[in-house]
């Protein structure tokens, strides 16, 4: 069977989303309309020439294509799009990613995953929706290649999902693990008892008495479909629960508790059926109760009763054979083992987006041995889910994003878990150009703070150490003292050198930190006294101190030694200049020759998230 589509409506939807054709895409803000991008996009196709003399960088696909030939490298005007409904050009049987593409002047020919094959053209495109001639066969190594999203804590509206989507779609990851419930809301309606939606219930100032319907999750799953996209919804049992005792005056896992739960999740699977949402993740993770195995029988047989897939956290309640577990503990040596307890297993022992430095983050990411293995075997390891939290009241939840670099590393977690394996420094140099071709590209319209940054090399002495080395714009030091085996008392310092080169005197640009506050715990020392850089971090540059360009709104606010959760300062939202990605960048003049470049990096007290960031821009 042969479909053949004159200018492809789906494709061109495609190209408005990535490319934005009408005008830049400002994320998290007022799409505009379906049919009036589709309008402007063909207007602007049809006043293409044929052919354009220039080349294109095809190469800059994410992910990477396993087998990619570029037969001719002009730009060519899309013409038509035929779907082959054959095989002929595919290898797997049963590998639901797998696509092939052929494009001949404008001509393109698919087999396979469509959407995918489409989102690769689209990627292809330039600005002008002109595309190379190429052969492509490419395929997933994992099928799971997941991005979680913490509603309950936070809420998001449908439009800020969909675009989540969208890019989720872009990089050709395939489910969205929908966190729905958590402390301080059911975001579910809920017809059985309309009282978990009432805000009196919920925790205060966080986005009180907003759920989703019914109508706008299956819009949303609708939505994901066409993009390829499976929603697996997550309703935390019983653990993360406050709103639940505070509307009924007992917890999920007591005897009322229970049949209150069987009625919900009845509901919900009646109004979104298995045909929608094969997974439900039912949680299980940061609670203690008194009859764990039998609450998670409860749960997990609701869950093959209305046919679904039951995914819960380990660590977490102890659950059966059947259930898949998502692993999320970072310790050392801890993830690999967990992934050979036997039964079917999710890899989020990356860690967490919220976490860490998004941009040394981004670095961790690519590097990551997925599941674990260096030879991928699915028998078990379905793939990964990269998570995104926040503990921490969101005032603007348009800098979610940014705040904690969602779309940098959403690009290192497609290519790992699409191709399987551990990434190395050479692979992610090479990749950081892809990166960037997105950034200055594909991605033109969004805010996007992140630069190539791997091929810095540093210095570091701590204490009385031998020095150690490492790479990278911005450096955990708590993560390379792991590596070294280095044991640190919980207040010391650093110190951190290395050189840049210049052809003549400049002035350069850099972001410079002292720290990156976590978005989940909120340790931190807070913002600096006016003038001066956070944690009584210093920067010298030839022997001269800098200082940073701006003023502080906030000086000196912000330093919690402690974990916040549940506390009063963790409603505190966070702002742009509590992370240095997101402020000024500072002037820094360069010689001609070689510049030496001199951090002081103190760690100043029991359990902060010791690091330092410094990147030319």
């Amino acid at each position: 069977m042969v479909r053949k589509e004159e200018n492809d409506i789906e494709l061109l939807h495609v190209l408005s989303c990535v490319k934005g054709v009408s005008g830049s895409i400002n994320f998290y803000n007022s799409m505009i309309s379906m049919r009036k991008t589709l309008a402007l996009i063909l207007v602007s196709l049809f006043m293409l020439s044929c052919a354009n003399e220039g080349t294109f960088r095809a190469e800059n696909i994410i992910p990477t294509p396993k087998e990619m030939t570029v037969n001719d490298p002009k730009m060519y005007r899309l013409s038509e799009v035929v779907v082959l409904d054959t095989k002929e050009h595919l290898f797997f049987s049963s590998n639901r990613d797998e696509y092939y593409v052929k494009t001949d002047k404008g001509h393109v020919i698919i087999e396979g995953n469509e959407i995918w094959a489409k989102q690769t053209i689209a990627q292809l495109a330039d600005a002008d929706g002109r595309i190379p001639d190429v052969e492509i066969h490419d395929w997933a190594v994992y099928p799971f290649r997941g991005f979680m999203h913490d509603t309950g804590r936070n809420f998001q509206t449908i439009d800020m999902l969909k675009e989540t989507i969208d890019l989720m779609s872009l990089y050709k990851i395939n489910y969205f693990h929908w966190h729905l419930t958590d402390y301080p809301a059911w975001r579910i309606e809920c017809k059985a008892y309309p009282q978990l939606n009432d805000a009196q219930y919920q925790r205060p100032g966080r986005d009180c008495g907003k759920f989703y319907t019914y109508d706008e999750i299956r819009a949303l799953i609708a939505y994901a479909k066409e993009r390829g996209v499976t929603i697996m919804p997550e309703i935390d049992m019983p653990g993360h629960s406050a709103y639940f005792k505070n509307t009924f005056g007992f917890t999920m896992d007591s005897h009322e508790g229970m049949k209150v739960l069987e009625k919900c999740i009845e509901e919900f699977c009646n109004e979104i059926p298995a045909s929608m949402c094969p997974y439900l993740h039912i949680g299980s993770d940061e609670v203690y109760i008194a009859d764990p195995k039998g609450f998670m029988e409860f749960t997990e047989n609701l869950c093959r009763k209305y046919g679904r897939i039951a995914m819960a956290w380990d660590p977490g309640l102890p659950s059966d054979s059947t259930t898949v577990r998502q692993i999320w503990n970072t310790a050392a040596g801890s993830n690999a083992a967990s992934a050979k307890k036997g039964g079917r297993y999710i890899d989020s022992f990356m860690g967490y987006l919220n976490y860490y430095d998004p941009i040394y983050f981004t670095n961790k990411v690519f590097l990551h041995k997925a599941c674990a293995q260096d030879v991928p075997d699915t028998t078990n390891a379905l793939g990964g889910i990269l998570c995104l939290w926040n503990d921490v009241r969101v005032a603007d939840k348009t800098r979610i994003a940014l705040h904690n670099g969602m779309i940098n590393g959403m690009q290192t977690f497609a290519e790992r878990f699409w191709q399987g394996g551990k990434g190395s420094l050479e692979g992610l140099v090479a990749f950081e150009s892809k990166m960037s071709y997105h950034k200055d590209n594909v991605l033109k319209g969004y805010d996007v703070r992140w630069v190539p940054n791997i091929q810095m090399s540093w210095k570091i002495t701590i204490g009385t150490s031998d020095t150690l080395t490492a790479r990278g714009g911005a450096i955990d030091v708590d993560d390379l003292c792991r590596t070294y085996g280095l044991s640190i008392n919980d207040t010391t310092s650093a110190w951190a050198f290395t050189t840049i080169s210049s052809q003549e005197a400049t002035i350069i640009e850099a972001w410079v930190g002292f720290e990156a506050a976590a978005r989940s715990n909120r340790i931190s020392g807070g913002i600096g006294p006016q003038g001066k850089w956070e944690n009584q971090g210093r920067l010298f540059v030839n022997g001269i101190e800098i200082f940073p360009s701006q003023q502080w709104n906030e000086p000196g606010q912000y330093a919690f030694h402690f974990n916040t959760w549940a506390k009063p300062e963790e409603e505190f939202p966070y702002t742009d200049e509590q992370f240095y990605w997101m402020r000024q960048p500072v002037k820094i003049n360069l010689k001609k020759g070689t510049n030496e470049v001199k951090l002081y990096i103190p760690k100043t007290f029991k359990g902060q998230r010791w690091s330092f960031a410094f990147m030319k821009l």
